[in-house]
């Protein structure tokens, strides 16, 4: 699991609020906060789609 409230204080602290931070892919945060965390895998990946699939409009 992710440290979603971590990443988020982090992300407050670098001036981020939270609309532009939940824009951001995990890529995109990975680079910016140049943790060093491998990107997650295929597996997780697809178990986050699933659980939290993209709305349509």
């Amino acid at each position: 699991m992710l440290p979603w409230a971590e990443m988020m204080r982090a992300a407050l602290a670098m001036g981020l609020g939270p609309e532009r931070f939940w824009a951001l892919s995990l890529r995109e945060w990975l680079w910016l906060a140049d943790t060093g965390a491998p990107a997650i895998g295929r597996p997780a990946l697809d178990s986050l789609m699933a659980a939290f699939p993209d709305r349509r409009r």
